[in-house]
């Protein structure tokens, strides 16, 4: 007879790790999902070097840690009250192993919810960081009145 819990724990860490990556893991985002256009008059050079200043602000300003560290803290404890409802029911430590695999299975699932509501907040966060700053930096976001570029003023001395 197959008892998917019993394989579980019989697996050891192993089964824990892969329950445990059934929750998933919030990701950083790879690249902002929102379009920016060069200010008026600006160079595309000036662009390029703008967006990737504001792509690694975007990156300083997210954190994904926090996020899989709450659907972590899901999982296990969905584990102990599944643990203390199974030896409750029970009144047994077999029962509270069936509790602890059914608790971590819910949690781990919760987590992944979880994890899922993280990445879409995360690229939200990257996409608002990058937008501040690229705007800041005098160029055009859809929707925001365009910047006025005002180029950088010729070397003093003139050179020649």
């Amino acid at each position: 007879m197959c008892n998917p819990v019993k394989m579980l724990f019989g697996m050891g860490v192993i089964g824990l790790v892969a329950a445990l990556a059934l929750a998933g893991c919030a990701e950083m985002p790879s690249g902002p999902t929102v379009t920016v256009w060069p200010g008026p008059g600006k160079p595309f050079s000036v662009f390029r070097q703008e967006d990737d200043a504001c792509r690694a602000y975007a990156n300083y300003r997210v954190n994904p840690n926090d996020a899989n560290e709450a659907a972590f803290k899901r999982a296990a404890i969905g584990t102990t009250i599944g643990a203390v409802a199974g030896a409750l029911l029970t009144g047994s430590s077999r029962g509270a192993g069936a509790g602890a695999g059914m608790g971590l299975i819910v949690g781990a699932s919760s987590g992944a919810d979880y994890s899922s509501a993280s990445n879409w907040t995360l690229q939200r966060q990257y996409n608002i960081a990058y937008e501040q700053c690229m705007y800041s930096s005098g160029n055009q976001i859809p929707g925001a009145p365009a910047p006025h570029y005002i180029p950088p003023p010729p070397p003093p001395g003139g050179g020649g």
